[in-house]
């Protein structure tokens, strides 16, 4: 199912010369992002483009807005502009020609307009030359008083949710394809347990001994180890089966977390480091149960259809196992 994702990241200014090296594809290489085909970046389009440099694009609306609104004040902790990132599931966008792929981001910028004021953004570059088009928009979140206010002007997880089905709605109506997604805010109820985490982890550390056991298998000790292997697989098997039925109640936030893995993986290397171990706890699910899928594929197969039939056997005899 198609997605529209956007995802906004409050900054202070002081990262915005970094993050204008990387939007703007001012570094000579981007080692830490290995998605950047620099012999693609000519590809890349600006919808709006900076006249000045990032830091001084944002000063000037603030200035600005001072001038025209006294009561404009700028803390040390304030939010001075939005970094966001605006693209569609992976897979959609690969079927658009490109003259539609601009017009999905056209109609982005559209709604961005009519939602923070044109005046506002000061970048808005789409990049063609990492895995999935993108594109970062960038904008100054004063109000229409001219006040500077992020919390104002992007709000908390309920206005955040009403971002979103803005969002959808608007590009929706000329992308019907598009589905909206349910947001965490609004299945917060039943947000993954920290036992599920845990319970991924151990069959992965279980895994990892059993495919060890399969390593050292060799002519002399075949016998005995496959003995010991099947043993361990008998308890293992059932339990990674179990606990793949314990994640579908979570299938809607299993979904958010596949969309926004797309997402983290465009943000610049400032907000992946700021990001990088929520988002990898968040992943390990996904992850761990695919690499368990992965190795019961690569188990022998005569010993995959003894451990299957064993298996079979046991739940014709109704035989519990633990999880």
């Amino acid at each position: 199912m198609p997605y529209a994702i956007m995802r906004f990241e409050k900054r202070k200014g002081g990262p915005a010369s970094a993050i204008e090296k990387h939007h703007e594809r001012k570094k000579e290489q981007y080692t830490s992002n290995p998605d950047v085909d620099t012999d693609r970046s000519h590809l890349n389009y600006h919808l709006i483009q900076p006249q000045h440099k990032y830091y001084a694009e944002i000063q000037s609306r603030i200035e600005r807005a001072q001038q025209e609104n006294p009561k404009c004040k700028v803390r040390k902790d304030s939010v001075k502009f939005i970094d966001t990132i605006v693209t569609a599931t992976p897979e959609y966008l690969e079927h658009l020609s490109p003259e539609q792929v601009r017009r999905y981001f056209e109609r982005a910028l559209d709604f961005f307009k009519a939602e923070v004021g044109e005046t506002n953004i000061f970048s808005a570059v789409v990049h063609m030359d990492e895995r999935n088009p993108h594109m970062h928009l960038c904008f100054v979140p004063l109000t229409k008083d001219n006040r500077l206010s992020a919390k104002e002007v992007i709000g908390g997880r309920d206005k955040l949710v009403e971002w979103q089905d803005k969002f959808h709605d608007h590009m929706a109506a000329e992308f019907p394809e598009l589905e909206r997604g349910q947001s965490a805010a609004v299945t917060r109820r039943k947000h993954i347990p920290t036992w599920l985490y845990k319970q991924s982890h151990r069959l992965t550390n279980e895994m990892m001994q059993i495919r060890t056991a399969l390593e050292q298998t060799n002519p002399l000790n075949a016998k005995r180890q496959r003995e010991k292997i099947l043993k361990l697989l008998e308890q293992w098997y059932p339990q990674v089966n179990a606990f793949e039925a314990k994640l579908k109640p979570y299938d809607d936030q299993i979904k958010i977390l596949r969309q926004n893995e797309q997402v983290y993986r465009l943000e610049t290397e400032e907000a992946k480091r700021a990001k990088a171990w929520e988002q990898q706890e968040k992943l390990s699910l996904i992850y761990e149960l695919r690499e368990c899928q992965k190795f019961i594929d690569s188990i022998p197969s005569d010993l995959l259809e003894q451990l299957q039939e064993n298996y079979e056997n046991q739940l014709e005899h109704g035989q519990h196992f633990r999880s």
